[in-house]
């Protein structure tokens, strides 16, 4: 072999180290950006759910809540037309209708064991604690997919292909101050 093919050869073989260095960056770099915005569609995802089921969830609630005020207060109200009642056939009648008002009590909550308000907002709580938790989860996910992408096209010898192909530092996920306070859920 002479000079010139070693020479040549070397050369090609420098030139495919060298095409194959920057195609690991660069995809490197794909999978980086890719990822990063995988992150933030996952918020995204979880801020939709909570949008359309936390209402729906406080909704089911408080029309159960209604149901049982009013419930209540029927009981109640009947319990003071007897006490006041004059003669035997009006506490007959009352009795009888705090008897039937009893019985539709205990027929829904024996039906219906799991339609009790307390176990309703005790179960709304909960709902809307674990969407809390997946957004933050998903929040802290997607800082980490930032710092990484952020990393990764500032190391070297990255930064030069990442400033070709025009990739920039991207910002974290920072809550705004208005966005911390958090006035509960409105019923």
């Amino acid at each position: 072999m002479t000079v010139q093919n070693i020479a040549l050869l070397i050369g090609i073989i420098l030139i495919i180290v060298f095409f194959n260095f920057f195609i690991r960056i660069y995809n490197k770099l794909v999978m980086l950006k890719n990822n990063n915005e995988k992150a933030f569609r996952n918020i995204d995802v979880i801020l939709m759910q909570r949008a359309e089921e936390v209402p729906e969830l406080v909704k089911i609630v408080s029309k159960f809540t209604e149901h049982e005020t009013a419930m209540l207060t029927n009981l109640t109200k009947l319990r003071t037309d007897f006490l006041n009642a004059k003669t035997v056939e009006e506490k007959i009648d009352n009795a009888n209708e705090f008897s039937k008002s009893l019985k539709s009590i205990f027929s829904v909550s024996e039906n219906y064991p799991t339609l009790l308000s307390n176990s309703n907002f005790l179960e709304l709580q909960k709902r809307v604690s674990q969407m809390e938790d997946k957004i933050a989860d998903r929040r802290e996910f997607f800082n980490d997919s930032v710092n990484l992408y952020n990393v990764g096209i500032q190391e070297f010898p990255n930064f030069i292909l990442a400033k070709l192909i025009g990739y920039k530092t991207q910002t974290l996920f920072d809550v705004a101050p208005e966005d911390k306070k958090y006035d509960g859920v409105q019923l």
